[in-house]
């Protein structure tokens, strides 16, 4: 029986080959959409799930009171006394680690250097991480204060071999290192504050960093870890951490928490201390994407079955007479659409193979298919198996119900008013799933816009950025002086962070005024010198900025106007705050500017003036030169200076975009699978109208002998689909006004949705509509009426 059913289905694809080139077209757009999609889902469900241990492994949170009780802030920090104290106080925590943020450092083999990412940690970091280890071992790789665990691609670019225990490599090209393990790349899908190039022992960072040898509470750039039993109740566990603190020292006023890290990544939002979700939220709306094109081509599946419905009635009546049950009837035409599907995947492999290192740029991450993993197949061979069966189903259950003495007299009935309904149904349906899909593109893209447009508060054009390493610490006075007299910079000022920048934030600041013993507003710190907001273009509200020609500098500080609102000065020019203890006096007050998420308003700012604190060097280019002579002449005055270092200059507009990584992500997966969603319903379309039309056939040939003109004809059949498609806009549009508002709720600075982006979007889908309508009905229109009156 399967054999000849394989044979018939065989057979019969062939007979119609325009409706079965066009159900496998359908199909394979629709897998292919889906299987791409469900790859990009899968590589972010399984952000940071490489350890086996991963569920157990937790990341000390910070929390930011207000001062009507509540959380005002909720992030990823914590201070370097903190971990101690949790690690001798509560017994559940197994190992624990402190780090700190990453960030690029000079690691070089002789004359053979390269910026990489540099990590300090705690030895117990390799308790916690299943790291896979090429040489060396987890008990031993950090002893030794100097040593350093490098990636197996980091050793192959230093060494060109892993085979490399023992052997030294000069980090910052000041302190001799020596490697004590490599260990394999970690998976692209690992958050970027783990995924390092090299990892060297805390204690070295107490040599380099003095802020990491003392255990102060007022410092929040530092990352603790922590692993638990599995058995321990999470809830206890934060309600100990709160009571240690508390116990111990009266200065700790942020209550902190531990949370699961394998969930930070897509459950990263918070309210009141309370994780809300997320990027969980775009993953489910890239799942619902995915099932939704497949369920269109589906659709499409079956509306091109019954529209042949005619051409199969006879055959049905036929076997049914000589004793052939509906069961077998129904596996035939299953057995049609398992064939269909079958080739369908072949070629939606093949479309994905070809597309996928596109979708990758895109993305700018590394999807692939794994051919030898039995999970990939059995997620493949399950996809298709339902797409067959959800795809023939109704057509096996719709043809095998015919009445033979009706089929083999040619009076097939359509099924009654259920079938025509839910024909129409599959219809609007596929529509409002456009329509929604074309409103949410184009208020994504308005969002992306509009952040995008949004003041960032300095001038970003012409601005260059470059670590401030090795001799440029030391000599920089003499660097500034060189690079201004070149010509290729109008102006340059040393910091020590970049404007972009994460962390750095502190609460130990008082005031005059102040109503509250404790300050429970984070700020962020800046430690600067000479020129820094005439080079970045930062505007000046109030005073001035630091100026040579006052020694009292030293003691002095520049203070966003957040700050000073926070304050509650009225004339802040010469009024003083004390921070850890030191008192300082306000000289200037400029405008708040982006320097972390342009999505929400930043923490207010207090700028220093510390030659000690070094890290970025930010310079203005001297825009009457081509953009490649001032690059030219930076590089080479540099290299003069710094010869170890390799030159990295950075764009601040191209750091600044990629704070839009994840609405631009947002933005090219809707706009791309958007298309090919109206693209398959369209598809699906034409075998509806090709269905009608084959039932009318004989009608239009009698109305064109009666004088019906071509345009007569194609407004018949056309009006009925038009009528169809205005029942999808009236349902998606306030369906996409409801799911659009909730996602613009997320941003503290959003867009609106504006009134042109509904008739646009129902005025594109009309006109698609109808361009597909009117090909089918133009064709059926200017038939022969002589072929028509013969089809019975």
């Amino acid at each position: 029986m399967f054999k000849l059913n394989l044979k018939i289905a065989l057979r019969n694809i062939w007979k119609n080959k325009t409706s079965s080139f066009i159900n496998v077209i359908g199909l394979s757009i629709g897998l292919a959409a889906c299987l791409m999609l469900l790859l990009y889902v899968t590589y972010e469900l399984n952000f940071d799930k490489h350890s086996k241990n991963s569920e157990n492994i937790y990341t000390v949170m910070t929390n930011i009171p207000s001062d009507d009780g509540s959380i005002a802030n909720t992030f990823e920090g914590s201070t370097t006394a903190l971990g101690p104290l949790l690690k001798a106080e509560i017994p559940e925590i197994k190992h624990l680690a402190r780090m700190n943020y990453l960030k690029k450092a000079l690691i070089a083999v002789g004359e053979n250097g390269f910026k990489k990412l540099g990590k300090f940690a705690e030895p117990e970091i390799l308790k916690l991480f299943d790291y896979q280890f090429i040489t060396g071992n987890a008990s031993t790789a950090m002893q030794n204060p100097r040593s350093v665990i490098l990636t197996e691609s980091t050793a192959k670019i230093l060494f060109g071999s892993t085979n490399v225990l023992n052997r030294t490599v000069k980090f910052q090209d000041k302190d001799n290192l020596t490697v004590s393990a490599v260990i394999k790349d970690m998976p692209e899908n690992t958050s970027a504050i783990l995924k390092f190039d090299f990892l060297m022992p805390w204690a070295f960072y107490e040599v380099v960093d003095g802020s990491a040898r003392e255990l102060n509470w007022g410092n929040f750039s530092f990352v603790t870890m922590l692993s638990l039993d599995p058995k321990v109740d999470v809830a206890k566990v934060n309600e100990k951490i709160s009571k240690v603190v508390k116990a111990h020292l009266e200065e700790a006023t942020q209550p902190y928490m531990i949370y699961p890290y394998s969930k930070l990544h897509l459950y990263g939002k918070f309210e009141n201390g309370v994780s809300v979700g997320g990027d969980i939220e775009q993953v489910y709306l890239f799942v619902g994407l995915a099932f939704g094109i497949l369920l269109i081509a589906c659709i499409n599946f079956m509306n091109m079955a019954t529209a042949k419905s005619e051409k199969r009635a006879k055959e049905v009546g036929i076997k049914k007479t000589i004793g052939a049950n509906r069961f077998s009837l129904i596996m035939q035409f299953l057995m049609e659409s398992m064939v269909l599907t079958f080739i369908s995947v072949i070629l939606a492999i093949a479309i994905l193979e070809i597309f996928l290192p596109t979708f990758n740029n895109l993305l700018n991450i590394k999807l692939s298919i794994g051919y030898f993993n039995a999970s990939s197949w059995m997620w493949i061979l399950g996809i298709v198996f339902l797409t067959g069966l959800i795809a023939g189903s109704y057509p096996a259950f719709y043809l095998s119900a015919f009445n033979p003495i009706q089929t083999l007299k040619k009076r097939v009935k359509s099924g009654g008013i259920f079938a025509i309904s839910l024909r129409q149904v599959l219809v609007v349906g596929q529509f409002c799933f456009a329509i929604l899909l074309i409103i949410s593109t184009l208020v994504i893209y308005r969002q992306i816009q509009f952040i995008k447009n949004k003041p960032v508060g300095f001038d970003v054009n012409a601005l260059v950025e470059i670590p401030q390493d090795g001799e440029l610490k030391t000599k920089y006075d003499l660097f500034k002086s060189q690079l201004l007299k070149s010509g290729a910079v109008t102006s340059m000022s040393q910091s020590s962070v970049g404007l972009s920048h994460r962390g750095q934030n502190f609460n130990n600041i008082k005031w005059d005024g102040m109503i509250k013993s404790e300050n429970m507003q984070l700020f962020n710190q800046v430690s600067t010198t000479y020129d820094y907001l005439k080079t970045n273009g930062i505007k000046l509200i109030a005073g001035r900025d630091f100026s040579e020609n006052f020694a009292s500098d030293t003691a002095a500080v520049m203070v966003s106007a957040s700050a000073i609102k926070a304050f509650g000065y009225k004339n802040p020019i010469g009024r003083s705050i004390t921070v850890f203890g030191d008192k300082y006096n306000i000289v200037g007050v400029f405008d708040d500017y982006v320097w972390d998420s342009p999505y929400k308003s930043n923490n207010p700012m207090v700028v220093f003036f510390d030659k000690n604190r070094t890290g970025t060097i930010t310079m203005r280019l001297n825009e009457e030169n081509t953009i490649t002579q001032n690059i030219a002449t930076i590089t080479q005055i540099t290299k003069q200076f710094n010869p170890a270092y390799p030159t990295e200059l950075t764009f601040l507009n191209s750091i600044y975009l990629e704070k839009y990584k994840s609405e631009k992500t947002l933005g090219i997966l809707s706009n791309l699978f958007g298309g090919l969603a109206i693209f398959v319903s369209c598809l699906g379309l034409f075998g509806l109208v090709a269905y009608s039309a084959e039932q009318r056939t004989k009608e239009f040939g009698v109305r064109k002998v009666l004088g019906a003109s071509v345009t007569n004809l194609m407004q018949l059949l056309s009006v009925s689909f038009i009528k169809m498609i205005v029942v999808a806009i009236i349902i998606a549009v306030p369906l996409s006004y409801y799911a659009m508002g909730k996602w613009l709720a997320n941003f503290e600075f959003h867009t609106e949705i504006s009134w042109w982006i509904v008739p646009l979007a129902a005025f594109g889908t009309l006109v698609m509509a109808l361009i597909t309508v009117s090909f089918q009905a133009y064709k059926s229109a200017i038939a022969n009426p002589v072929d028509a009156l013969k089809y019975e």
